[in-house]
């Protein structure tokens, strides 16, 4: 689809049901972009938690590779299923969720040998009661939804008791920054405290991008609020062999302020 505007950038209050219009139809229009520009540094199976690079055969978030074997493993905002792929090279049974139906055409395209693509809002997942023993989100659908706490809560319902649960995001600092790659990028603009969702909006005001700012505090208290316990939050140094720009990522800037942050959690014993 071929847009004949220039999207308006703002910061306005955007809803569940807005919220995920704006995703599903943005993902879908720019997906052949995003895999095109993304892909080669993804990999075709790789489990990259972040811009940084940051791999999961070394993080180990999910525990030790060879633990995954013969574990059902759902991925939330999965794209083109990079990580599913690698999770099903270990020997895992992973499910690749999407809202985007272009996203997960783009992971036939690479195959799905393994893994199993559903096309799915994560705020209302299609699987029954504790029908995982993992679940996992490289920055995929918890920054884009107006109610994380509703997401929590059904990751919670369809993972098994102790199941993990681990996510990526935009790291919340960045939110006072330009996103900007360069010295710009640098200077604090606006308040770290500011809620308000940065919306791109067409010529007759209705969203077709929304993100969602929580600060770090809120994160933790949706976490427990979903029925987790936080067991570890990782924020990933830049590494040196990494000289990519990505966004608002580059070099200059994840040598002084981290992009993102990755929160480990356990399913408790009950949903708060």
């Amino acid at each position: 689809m071929i847009q004949d505007y220039e999207p308006q950038a703002t910061r306005r209050d955007a809803g569940d049901a807005e919220s995920s219009r704006a995703s599903r139809g943005w993902w879908d229009r720019n997906a052949d972009e995003y895999q095109s520009e993304h892909g080669g540094f993804l990999g075709d199976d790789r489990f990259v938690w972040g811009p940084e690079g940051l791999d999961e055969a070394e993080a180990g978030l999910l525990g030790p590779a060879g633990s995954l074997r013969g574990l059902d493993v759902l991925e939330i905002g999965a794209g083109a299923a990079q990580c599913s792929r690698w999770l099903a090279a270990q020997g895992a049974r992973p499910v690749a969720l999407d809202l985007s139906h272009r996203q997960l055409q783009h992971a036939l395209r690479i195959g799905a040998d393994g893994l199993w693509p559903v096309q799915a809002d994560a705020g209302a997942l299609p699987f029954r009661d504790g029908s995982f023993d993992l679940a996992c989100s490289a920055y995929g659908a918890v920054p884009f939804v107006a109610d994380p706490v509703r997401v929590f809560r059904e990751v919670w319902r369809v993972l098994r008791p102790g199941g993990r649960w681990v996510f990526s995001v935009t790291h919340p600092i960045r939110w006072a920054f330009p996103d900007e790659p360069g010295p710009e990028g640098l200077t604090v603009a606006s308040s770290y405290f500011d809620r308000t969702p940065y919306v791109e909006q067409d010529e007759q005001g209705r969203a077709v991008y929304v993100e969602h700012h929580r600060t770090i505090g809120d994160r933790v208290r949706e976490v427990v609020a979903g029925g987790f316990r936080l067991v570890d939050l990782v924020e990933p140094e830049w590494p040196a062999w990494n000289g990519q720009e990505w966004g608002g990522w580059s070099p200059l800037r994840g040598n002084l302020l981290p992009g993102t942050a990755i929160f480990v959690c356990e399913r408790g014993e009950r949903a708060a």
